[in-house]
């Protein structure tokens, strides 16, 4: 059961939220975010906090989780409109490379052609502070993820030569190669 819905949620300063039948629009200082409702949830905005109840409907396991999922998103969207989401990613390889040209960014990873990723959404922002670092920016959680993920899926880590986009602090593990050269005894 979810215990999330129960919580009332605290709008930040300078956040607005607007409702509609099936769309919560969250605007802010980092731009807009829109999120849907479901039809079994309620939402009521009172006093800078917004409060979500369970309508009476026939699967209530269903409206619990809804529930729980809406307070979520609405809190991520209230984050993301104020403060912002950010990924950064790595570039690790002997000339591996990125640059950007205009808002998309382009990337030399080993391949015969240069790799283009353009931004998902409206408010997401890519930047290349240097040629081996990448920074997705952007007020929606899912936009930058998606974003970060095209990036990465673009040449995912080799596990033997340490190559590839890996996102900043994540575990890499390097595999030895084949020893069979070096166990075998040599020819006369």
């Amino acid at each position: 059961m979810s215990r999330l819905g129960f919580k009332p949620i605290s709008l930040p300063e300078g956040v607005t939220l607007t409702l509609s039948e099936k769309v919560a629009t969250v605007k802010g200082a980092k731009g807009e975010v829109s999120v849907l409702l479901p039809q079994d949830v309620s939402v009521e905005v009172k006093d800078g906090t917004v409060s979500l109840k369970i309508k009476q409907v026939e699967d209530m396991r269903q409206a619990n989780m809804n529930e729980g999922t809406l307070a979520a998103n609405l809190k991520n969207a209230f984050h993301g409109v104020s403060v912002g989401w950010k990924k950064e990613l790595e570039v690790a390889g002997t000339g591996y490379r990125a640059s950007m040209k205009g808002k998309t960014v382009s990337m030399f990873l080993g391949y015969s052609h240069d790799v283009n990723i353009d931004p998902v959404g409206q408010y997401t922002k890519i930047s290349t502070p240097d040629e081996t670092h990448i920074v997705v920016e952007g007020c929606d959680k899912q936009e930058v993820g998606q974003t970060a993920a095209l990036i990465y899926d673009s040449h995912r880590p080799d596990v033997y030569g340490n190559k590839g986009v890996h996102f900043k602090g994540q575990h890499m593990i390097k595999k030895v190669g084949k020893r069979a050269a070096a166990a075998a005894p040599a020819k006369k």
